[in-house]
């Protein structure tokens, strides 16, 4: 079967970014636009609400709780992990815990963009630990940081797999995959995923339009850390 996904997914349960709508709302806009599948990842937050779950298998999706964890002040998207992942704050944490738990997937987010929090070289000293790479939906057609992150997807062999770090709904349909499964479960779909079994649906941004409001609304309601 083919169910369409999103992995990178902010909401009003993250601690670090002032977003005003729910993990429900989500959930019913995911519902409104085709969705199989949505992970929940907060910044440094792991959120696995029974509510969710109940919502989002009402709704006929794969709810998949996650954490968007700054490791060594490096983003990165655990999916599928306990509560335990609130601790992991290194490198070789995340190795010891991911070889604890194999059931998690690993995704490198916005490996290239500009700031102190994107992967850059530590992708690679770290390729090991990743799953697949992000193919962000943040990137115009005349500024486009995923370039990078595609031909290192190569070099490495890894899936380039796309989402909408949505936070803003508004973006949830834009940039997604749609994924070929045996069945509609977290290890089916990490493994189609790791198989390649996929596509991935985007388009750049307007830049003025689209992009230079968000980096505007990011950086005035970011919360404090």
């Amino acid at each position: 079967m083919k169910i369409k996904i999103n992995l990178h997914l902010h909401t009003n349960d993250d601690a670090e970014d002032s977003i005003h709508y729910s993990f429900i709302d989500a959930l019913r806009v995911a519902k409104m636009h085709g969705f199989g599948c949505l992970a929940l990842t907060c910044h440094n937050k792991f959120v696995d609400k029974e509510e969710y779950r109940k919502t989002a298998e009402m709704l006929g999706i794969l709810f998949i709780p996650g954490i968007e964890r700054t490791i060594e002040k490096r983003h990165v998207v655990i999916l599928n992990p306990d509560k335990d992942v609130n601790a992991v704050k290194t490198f070789e944490a995340l190795r010891a815990y991911k070889n604890l738990h194999p059931e998690i997937f690993v995704l490198a987010v916005h490996p290239y963009f500009p700031g102190g929090y994107s992967l850059q070289e530590k992708l690679e000293e770290h390729k090991d630990l990743f799953d697949a790479i992000e193919h962000s939906w943040f990137y115009s057609t005349h500024i486009n940081r995923n370039k990078k992150a595609t031909s290192m997807a190569k070099k490495l062999n890894l899936p380039l797999i796309a989402t909408s770090d949505t936070h803003n709904l508004k973006f949830l349909k834009t940039n997604y995959a749609e994924i070929e499964v045996e069945e509609k479960t977290i290890p089916a779909l990490f493994k189609a995923i790791r198989n390649n079994n996929f596509t991935n649906t985007t388009s750049p941004r307007k830049l003025f339009r689209e992009m230079t409001p968000y980096i505007l609304h990011s950086f005035f309601t970011r919360r404090e850390r």
